[in-house]
């Protein structure tokens, strides 16, 4: 299963922010939409993504002074990216040894969508128990032999 099939599930809904604005406004927009990330934009360009985690550890910094920091301050500037051609299985690992919840999807240098853990491990149990319904029914439908027609 490769990245398409999920964008193609979810859609390629994005929520962007430009790095100049407040944490405070990228904040309220997150809350809003309930989102956990923002990609960061500028001029079509991705810079960046802004997820809870930076806007916590940001807090944790600035203290109370926070959300008057600039996104670009506390955004992750150098994120993980995938092809709508990589494989779950990839991806996985990609979330896994960098700790990304959320990876943009480029094609070039083109922003696609955003792919998040939870919709890869949706995606994944979806697919199980697709393929759980399938062996049941294989199993349930097997050939009897001839001497167990006869009992």
């Amino acid at each position: 299963m490769k990245v398409t099939d999920i964008l193609r599930v979810k859609g390629h809904e994005l929520y962007t922010i430009s790095p100049d604005e407040s944490l405070a406004t990228a904040c309220a927009l997150m809350a809003e939409k309930d989102i956990g990330s923002l990609i960061v934009v500028e001029h079509d360009d991705l810079m960046g993504v802004l997820t809870f985690r930076e806007v916590m550890a940001t807090a944790v910094k600035k203290g109370s002074a926070f959300g008057a920091v600039r996104v670009r301050t506390a955004m992750e500037d150098q994120p993980v990216t995938c092809t709508l051609e990589t494989d779950i299985d990839e991806v996985r690992r990609m979330m896994l040894q960098s700790h990304a919840r959320y990876i943009p999807v480029m094609d070039k240098r083109m922003l696609l969508g955003v792919i998040s853990l939870y919709d890869v491990a949706k995606t994944v149990v979806d697919a199980q128990n697709f393929e759980n319904k399938l062996l049941k029914a294989y199993i349930r439908d097997w050939p009897q032999k001839q001497s167990d027609r006869a009992s």
